[in-house]
């Protein structure tokens, strides 16, 4: 079997440290992987794969000194602006994490389980889409197949490790000074986050939305390949650690059942549906943490409209989200060799 070269960019980052636990996880057929991270960071030893491995500063004679077929960024959009296309130039496929090719009509967007195909046209750089917007994805696939999307509509309940290590400790540091009765300025969100809800994830748009929103809105439309669909958003930063969670309102060109709309997603790949009201049996956060699948519940037939519903998507957003999506299209590209 054909052995591969991995490089992991922004190994170090909550992220980085991810795709190391999924690619543990994976063993996929790879000779060398090689980790790269800022100046900050080089030099460092990371155990990995039962042996050490010394972090490389990202820097273009670095990236040409080192032969690499797949290469999984999570560094930034500026970082991946400048070194996506070197390491592109060089042979390699990048998995891209950022928001920096997303929209770019010349770079696929992909969720393995949605549209792989799209995979087949990339030119050296496939995007990762953003983590709440991956998730919807895999729920909302079956239904626009059976039932044809004509609106969506996103209430976002999102975890803070979705802002990296600086959110998840403005949680628990909020949470002690709370618990303490102290004082406490936060380091990455603009009001505390403990004990609180933010209804604003990145900046806001000349429009009111945020960048977050728009995110979901438009990346929607160019995965499902439909720019019909009527999109709407509205993005909520929630006090949990980890799993972000959704209620999605959609409206369909055909007419629905409950029993339909269940028997759709449970034969989606990727997805696992918690339905059990008597019992008070719905997915949550703490059940995503951990896991590569999307959990979806409360399905619900929405009468206020000709045809459609309301469901409950959770998943974990830092596997699934991010580091877990992108080592499947790796995990895809090797195994239906197109690499």
């Amino acid at each position: 079997m054909k052995k591969y070269n991995v490089a992991v960019v922004g190994a170090t980052g909550m992220v980085g440290n991810k795709f190391l636990e999924v690619l543990t996880e994976k063993q996929l057929p790879v000779d060398n992987y090689y980790l790269f991270a800022s100046s900050k960071s080089a030099g460092k030893t990371i155990d990995f794969m039962g042996k050490p491995h010394t972090v490389i500063e990202l820097t273009e004679d670095n990236v040409k000194a080192h032969k690499v077929d797949i290469a999984l960024f999570s560094a930034g959009g500026s970082v991946s602006a400048k070194f996506a296309p070197i390491f592109a130039s060089q042979g390699a496929v990048v998995i891209d994490n950022s928001s920096q090719w997303r929209m770019d009509k010349n770079v696929p967007l992909v969720v393995p389980e949605v549209n792989p195909q799209d995979i087949d046209w990339n030119s050296g750089i496939i995007a990762n889409p953003n983590c709440s917007t991956i998730q919807a994805m895999v729920a909302l696939k079956p239904l626009h197949e059976k039932y044809g999307l004509k609106r969506v509509v996103y209430s976002t309940y999102q975890a803070v490790s979705g802002a990296g290590v600086a959110g998840y400790n403005d949680l628990l540091d909020g949470l002690k000074a709370f618990v303490n009765g102290e004082e406490y300025q936060t380091k990455k969100f603009p009001y505390p986050i403990a004990n609180n809800l933010i209804p604003q994830i990145d900046v806001f748009l000349p429009n009111g939305y945020t960048k977050e929103e728009e995110k979901m809105i438009k990346e929607t439309k160019k995965i499902l390949g439909d720019q019909t669909i009527k999109v709407t958003a509205t993005t909520v930063r929630v006090p949990v650690l980890n799993s972000h969670s959704e209620s999605i309102n959609l409206e369909f060109n055909k007419p629905c059942t409950r029993e339909g709309i269940i028997e759709a997603l449970k034969g989606q790949k990727g997805l696992i549906v918690i339905d059990d009201d008597a019992n008070c049996k719905y997915p949550m956060p703490k059940d995503a943490t951990g896991h590569d699948e999307v959990y979806v519940g409360r399905i619900r037939i929405d009468d206020t409209v000709e045809s459609g519903c309301n469901i409950w998507c959770v998943a974990d957003n830092i596997r699934k989200g991010a580091a877990s999506n992108a080592v499947q299209i790796a995990e895809y590209m090797i195994k239906n060799n197109k690499i």
